[in-house]
């Protein structure tokens, strides 16, 4: 039991998460540098060869870092950048669509299914366990988006696992392709979203690799249950009333947990979008628009590389997000208000309005759930009108 402390100690150890960045090339400023104002951000020393970064960060975080650090590998840093926008939302609203509208919406219904459950039990269990993220010095905080949530265990590391292992698990055998090419894939996925988020400094090792246990438990749970749940919400006559409930009632255990941070809304509107997604499938089987394979049509061959159907793809994934993202503009334009209105809150500052339960709730779970119920089918009915189908 004691070698199991020292082994967890030191996984946790902020100091190996600080040897891991200055592995990568990623160091604190030299001391004249850290006199030099920076008002974009960014600064190049080609002499010295680092190039000088302020923290990226959240708009409603009241986080005041102004840790600044040199960047001796620019190209770590864009890598791992790309690593830790993989579980973030312009991810998401790119990808998820994209699957849906332009590969396989039955694969895209089930891995939102599985990617709900193992974010909202990640978000969860970080405000049960209200581990702080590693101390900072002697790690160097490269973004500040997240920083006033827990960390154990990584949210990141549970989607960058948990996305690419359900891709494998639901596309192989329905597709054909050949099964290491999946693996090799899910392989890279899941280590760049892992590294990423320590050399972010955002998370321990113990975080990261607690959060890639986590996700594979949870997939383990629930892969063999997302056919009969997304049958209940296709076939249910009475699925939107259940999904709706269940999913707001999650939400609103979820607030209870702690006080205000941003796990909290992502919560929110993680379950809003889950809730959008499965009511809108729900409509299209009703009104016969859900048009799946047969089983007797599989494993279904992926059609050859054409000009056309690329430039096709491309420009439904344009039309469509532009969609997304005009009712999500739209819905938060209505609902912010509202909600102060009906709870009696000032909304002269949007900002410090936003972070309380009775507003950022709703406002979130029903903008999000707007946004997953034009996903899945007042954009593919645009596409249907103008003959993108």
């Amino acid at each position: 039991m004691a070698a199991l402390r020292r082994l967890v100690a030191g996984l946790q150890d902020p100091r190996k998460v600080a040897a891991f960045q200055r592995l990568c090339g990623v160091e604190s400023l030299p001391g004249d540098a850290k006199q030099v104002e920076r008002p974009n951000g960014v600064r190049r020393s080609p002499d010295a060869g680092w190039e000088q970064r302020a923290p990226r960060r959240n708009s409603l975080s009241d986080e005041d870092l102004r840790q600044a650090f040199a960047i001796r590998r620019p190209a770590l840093y864009y890598l791992f950048s790309l690593g830790t926008e993989l579980g973030n939302e312009l991810f998401y609203i790119l990808f998820f669509p994209f699957c849906i509208w332009n590969w396989d919406a039955w694969l895209g219904r089930r891995l939102i299914i599985l990617w709900v459950w193992v974010m909202y039990l990640g978000q969860c269990t970080k405000d049960m366990v209200r581990w702080p993220r590693p101390a900072s010095p002697p790690v160097l905080k490269l973004e500040v988006f997240y920083n006033s949530e827990y960390s154990m265990p990584s949210t990141h590391a549970m989607s960058g696992t948990a996305i690419p292992l359900a891709l494998v698990l639901l596309s192989y055998g329905r597709w054909q392709y050949p099964l290491i090419y999946g693996l090799i894939f899910a392989v890279c996925w899941c280590s760049l979203v892992c590294f990423s988020r320590i050399y972010m400094g955002m998370h321990s090792i113990l975080d990261v690799i607690v959060g890639f246990l986590y996700a594979i438990l949870i997939l383990v749970v629930f892969h063999p249950a997302v056919d009969l749940i997304d049958n209940f919400n296709l076939t249910y006559k009475y699925a939107p009333l259940i999904i709706i409930s269940l999913h707001l009632a999650l939400g609103i255990f979820s607030f209870t947990l702690d006080t205000w941070s941003t796990s909290r809304g992502d919560t929110a509107q993680i379950l809003g979008c889950g809730a959008g997604v499965a009511c809108g499938s729900h409509v299209n089987y009703m009104l016969g628009l859900t048009v799946d394979p047969t089983p007797d049509a599989l494993p279904l061959a992926f059609s050859p590389f054409t000009v056309t159907l690329f430039g096709k793809a491309i420009l439904r994934l344009l039309i469509g997000v532009v969609c997304l993202l005009l009712t999500k503009t739209a819905m938060k334009k209505v609902t912010i208000p509202l909600a102060c209105k009906l709870f009696c809150i000032p909304c002269d500052n949007i900002r410090q309005a936003r972070q309380r339960m009775e507003v950022e709730l709703p406002y979130r779970y029903i903008t999000y759930g707007m946004v997953g119920f034009s996903l899945m089918f007042f954009v593919p009915c645009l596409f249907l009108l103008i003959g993108l189908s």
